[in-house]
């Protein structure tokens, strides 16, 4: 056997990187990154296969999608379906994959050790999670079994996720273009798959389904094409000696990498031409979509990055500056992006104002009129060397991210030609000033070179198709002559008749000079922030970054009013001031966004919010900008106008979320002493006027107490110097702690059962959702939230396994603990085409087999969930930005419990499983007379059988009677449908009896036609998988036998929430939030640096 290949082991790194490297490449062709990492907690693996959506077989879309989705399904080293995810979630670990055009990724994590001690080294695969997982991994890419037991069950996940995306405006647009782009090119596919595509259409041409896949797998699927990462705690020498032991049996067929050479997404009949499109949501956009090169090869001068920069600018002088002055746009953007290789899109998108809406075509000219700008000033270096020295400082100073994230991201890295020594930095860092290349690249975002697309509900108003999978409306046309020469002209001007206002940017004086790090040797880590300050106005914590040791910081402070959300009203008020504060920031905040310092704004519950984070060297100069912009707001009329209509469409479109999105809102609402939700604010808005928010605003900076954290990177009188500029700036009078708001919820009575039904508002979602929430207790009752942690932990893999996996209730299933301001509880999320009372019943059934799962469970899986969970509790945060929002939550939180995570652990170690049955059975079993339930149901306008169009009970009859005749005679069976109505005639077709319809065609086929029973059996069986989607298509509900399904237990009868004030008035409140220590234990006053 050839020897494995050791193809680099120094790679470019960040320059606090401690992990060491180590590419490979196996016999097999197999080629691999190994990352040591002493020092993680979370061990992971990631596989990227270079093939895709691209190469599905035009007669059946969505084959890579579903292909990704089956191997999940067991292989033949461990065949049980759902031993890999088992596996993982009893070691802290979990998996996901995705497939989009030219790959599909999968990856994982686990825990580095199999010790409770996150410190703890590995000895030898024995003791390490990641070797399990690891072998388990590498058989769906040596012998996947395919299951026929799974197949449909998986089908019907792949069918369940398309639904979810089917009112979904970014998934609509998105094939849209695809169905409108050239189809003798792969980006014309529809990517996801339904069953219609996977599994309806396939069997009635009498295509063996399963064969399909399998042979796809076996065709693309090769180790040539595979790219593994593999992170771990293990040296690299053990770390190759698993890769090479484990994936030695993926089969190499030498394939070649997918190209579509010769044949490009847009021909000429796509070009110059407009096509409108109506969106669900209230949105305006336009975007122009230009053939580019691709620039996979490109990787040390990327000429995309300096043309991006400039036309995607934000700043004076740019196409965002005077369009957004004209008020006719609210946003820009634009870059280059790869279709596959030897394809590329290079567009600029654009968010209209209705002004802008109306003025489209002076918004194209505008944008073209800057392109001659960028064309004829020829490329600047030290506008390349500005982006560039940005990269290179990002690059150095890049933190560590989650172990799946960047196992899965240098996966997809490892699939581009790079030197194997850059496959850190990659494309991040720009390395060559190319202006040749730059120039060549301008070539083609020229006026003959385009599509437009234009998104609005009302404009033009007379769409006249429908894209075939999403059903979006749109209309498409050539770009009108007179439009045409119009956009020649704007691309042909000069400085002579350009627009004036249009110019290059300035230097940027953002960019940082400071990047100077004090780093000390420290016995441990701080696991808290100091408090230097704690008065009547203001309590400044402060913690100097002591364990990342990069030039970076955050600040947040929360300006604490109780006006900002006292009312629906004062609510708007404030959120609207927030964004026109932001909006008349734009252009100063541009630079600092792209030196790497950003600020955030908002309101919230306890007043206003505002955040800065980057680089710290000028952070200060941005807070200050940020204040003074604040305090001397003026409120503009015509930006007004564009803002509130901006609010204003953002609170209509909340109603055509997907329902699991909405839920929680209304949930939350139900359980807060003091909240408000959509439909309130939306009322709000209307009467509201640019003089209501200047006299406003002034209330709100009037008097508050300032809550100020800073922490990275910013010394103690850096620190103190930013509290005081907040003072000095806003000159608050102080706000006394008697009128600050106590933030409380809403306490279930034990033994309460409530329901809440919503309609949806989009009418054309035919998902119904369900939130199912059991109250526990008290933040505060640490033994509570230890246990209710452990319940989250041990019912996780079980409940997707039984609701989603089995029941296949719906592609969207969350189960877990859920924390709110004061209180705490368990909850079940479903989205699915079944009704919410069919859903609430599935859950008390899987419950129901939980509560006997756990009187079974034996000690060894009992301790394997808490090692697992404890190990979760102690992960270590990963960098900077993580560390600073964990201290952030506990102290917004008010709790100042900045070591939850080890009160946690205390608490799960001493935890048996007697007392984890008796907190089920107490909180948790449906039949429990103690416990406190409330469920919200977001109720579907469109059921399955108003989408049917309401056939009559005959007519649906009669329809799948004609469909099942045209099924048979697909098959090679002669069917006679008189004959086939007759054995129809005494089936309950319209309530769902499969079972009946099943048997009626079993008779048919073995009495009437004669056929073997052998014969008859492999016919139904391949028949009985069709009906999983003709019966809903018919507006009928499949009965679902309940011997096939654990029963649920009789539960009493629930309340139903007819007024939610009412309801509301009635509950007892919390307690409100109280520190878990007194705040002196954390105040350090001292003067000292």
């Amino acid at each position: 056997m050839a020897p494995i290949q050791r193809v680099a082991d120094r790679l470019e790194t960040p320059a606090l990187d401690d992990r060491s490297y180590r590419v490979i490449r196996l016999p097999n062709k197999l080629e691999a990154l190994l990352v040591h990492d002493p020092e993680t907690d979370k061990a992971s693996a990631s596989v990227n296969v270079n093939v895709g959506s691209f190469s599905d077989a035009d007669d059946m879309p969505g084959m890579a999608h579903a292909v990704e989705h089956l191997l999940f399904m067991g292989t033949e080293k461990y065949p049980v379906e759902n031993d890999y995810n088992q596996y993982l979630s009893a070691n802290s670990g979990y998996s996901n994959a995705y497939t989009s055009s030219t790959e599909t990724n999968y990856f994982f994590e686990v825990a580095a050790s199999s010790s409770q001690d996150s410190d703890a080294t590995t000895n030898g695969f024995v003791d390490s999670p990641l070797h399990g997982a690891l072998d388990r991994f590498a058989q769906f890419f040596i012998a996947p079994l395919f299951l026929s037991s799974t197949l449909d069950r998986e089908l019907k996940a792949v069918d369940s996720e398309n639904k979810k995306n089917l009112q979904s405006d970014s998934w609509r647009l998105s094939q849209l273009r695809k169905s409108l782009s050239n189809p003798k090119h792969p980006y014309h596919h529809f990517s996801t798959g339904n069953l219609q595509t996977l599994k309806d259409e396939p069997l009635k041409r009498g295509v063996k389904i399963r064969d399909e896949f399998i042979q796809f797998h076996q065709k693309q699927y090769s180790a040539n094409r595979m790219k593994l990462v593999v992170l771990g705690r293990e040296n690299l020498d053990e770390l190759e000696a698993w890769v090479a032991q484990l994936f030695a049996g993926v089969v190499n067929k030498d394939l070649p990498p997918n190209r579509w050479d010769g044949i490009q997404p847009y021909a000429e009949k796509e070009l110059l031409t407009q096509v409108f499109a109506k969106p669900v949501m209230d949105t305006r956009l336009l975007d122009i979509y230009f053939p580019y090169q691709d620039e996979e090869e490109m990787y040390e001068t990327q000429p995309s990055r300096y043309i991006s920069h400039l036309i995607g600018h934000e700043g004076p002088g740019s196409v965002l500056s005077y369009i957004k002055a004209k008020g006719w746009a609210n946003g820009l953007s634009a870059g280059a992006a790869p279709v596959c290789l030897g394809s590329a899109f290079f567009t600029v998108s654009v968010k209209l104002t209705e002004d802008g809406l109306k003025q489209y075509q002076e918004v194209v000219k505008v944008v073209f009129q800057y392109i001659s700008l960028i064309k004829e000033t020829p490329p600047q270096q030290w506008i390349f060397d500005e982006v560039k020295g940005m990269t290179e400082v990002d690059f150095k100073f890049r933190q560590k991210s989650p172990a799946t994230s960047f196992t899965s991201r240098l996966s997809s890295v490892m699939q581009k030609p790079l030197p194997r020594n850059w496959l850190l930095s990659g494309t991040n860092v720009l390395r060559r000033f190319d202006s040749q290349a730059i120039t060549k690249a301008l070539a083609y975002i020229r006026p003959d070179n385009y599509r437009l697309t234009l998104v609005s509900q009302t404009f033009p108003g007379d769409w006249d198709q429908k894209e075939r999978w999403y059903g979006t409306e749109y209309r498409v046309e050539a770009v009108p002559l007179d439009f045409q020469n119009a956009v020649r002209e704007a691309a042909a001007t000069t400085s002579k008749n350009r627009i004036q206002d249009l110019h290059l940017p300035h230097k940027n004086e953002f960019i940082p000079t400071n990047l100077v790090v004090k780093k000390k040797e420290i016995a441990e880590p701080a696991k808290a922030p100091r408090l230097i300050r704690n008065d009547e106005a203001v309590r400044t914590w402060w913690k100097k970054d002591d364990r990342f040791w990069v030039p970076k910081g955050n600040v947040y402070v929360t300006l604490r009013n109780p006006l900002a959300k006292a009312t629906p009203g004062t609510a708007v008020k404030s959120n609207l001031y927030c964004e026109l504060v932001k909006d008349a920031l734009e252009e100063y905040s541009y630079d600092a966004e792209i030196a790497g310092l950003e600020y955030q704004l908002s309101s919230y519950t306890m007043g206003i919010d505002v955040e800065v984070g980057g680089y710290s060297d000028k952070m200060a100069v941005l807070l200050e900008k940020v204040l003074v912009s604040m305090r001397d707001l003026e409120v503009r009329p015509d930006r007004f106008k564009i803002i509130k209509e901006r609010v204003l469409r953002g609170l209509r479109n909340w109603d055509f979320q997907q329902p699991y999105r909405q839920v929680g809102d209304f949930t939350r609402w139900l359980g807060s002493e003091k909240g408000w939700i959509n439909e309130q604010y939306l009322a709000e808005v209307k009467p509201l006027t640019a003089e209501d928010i200047q006299t406003f605003y002034p209330q709100l900076l009037h008097q508050m107490h300032i809550e100020f954290l800073a922490h990275g990177n910013i010394d103690r009188e850096g620190a103190r110097r930013m509290t005081d500029l907040v003072e000095s700036t806003l000159k608050p009078r102080v706000l006394p702690k008697s009128q600050w708001q106590i933030r409380r919820n809403l306490l279930l009575p034990p033994g309460s059962d409530f329901t809440y039904r919503r309609t949806l508002g989009d009418p054309a979602n035919v998902n119904q959702c369900i939130e199912y929430y059991l109250y526990v207790g008290s933040l505060a009752d640490h033994g509570l939230r230890a246990k209710l942690l452990l319940l989250g932990q041990m019912m996780e893999e079980i409940g997707f396994d039984q609701l989603r996996t089995k029941e296949q209730l719906g592609y969207i299933v969350f189960t877990g603990a859920k924390f709110s301001a004061t209180i705490m509880g368990y909850r079940v999320i479903i989205q699915s085409e079944r009704a919410a009372e069919y859903l609430e019943e599935r859950v008390n059934a899987f419950l129901a087999l939980f509560a006997t799962k756990l009187g079974f469970m034996g000690q060894d899986e009992f301790e394997s969930h808490k090692k697992s969970l404890i190990n979760k509790r102690l992960e270590k945060v990963k960098n900077l930005d993580q560390e600073s929002e964990r201290f952030w939550t506990h102290i917004s939180g008010e709790y100042f419990s900045f070591v939850q995570n080890e009160v946690d652990v205390a608490n799960l170690k001493p935890l048996s499983k007697q007392d984890m049955i008796d907190f089920f059975n107490r909180y948790i079993h449906p039949t429990s007379p103690s416990r406190a339930k409330l469920s919200v149901h977001m109720i579907a306008q469109s059921s399955v059988q108003t989408v049917a169009g309401n056939i009559s009970t005959e007519g649906r009859k009669e329809k799948l009677v004609d469909l099942l005749s045209k099924y048979l005679t697909s098959v090679g069976v002669n069917a006679d449908g008189e004959q086939l109505k007759k054995r129809f005639e005494p089936v309950d077709v319209a309530g769902g009896d499969q079972k009946a319809i099943v048997a009626a065609i079993s008779s048919y086929l073995e009495e009437d036609v004669q056929m073997p029973q052998e014969h008859s059996k492999a016919v139904v069986e391949q028949g009985q998988q069709l009906l999983g989607t003709v019966l809903p298509s018919l507006g009928i509900e499949i009965k679902v036998e309940e011997s096939d399904l654990p029963p649920a237990p009789k539960v009493k009868a629930t309340t139903f929430i007819e007024d939610a004030f009412d309801y509301k008035s009635r509950l007892a409140v919390s307690q409100g939030p109280r520190p878990v220590r007194d705040l002196s234990e954390f105040e350090d006053m001292e003067s000292k640096l």
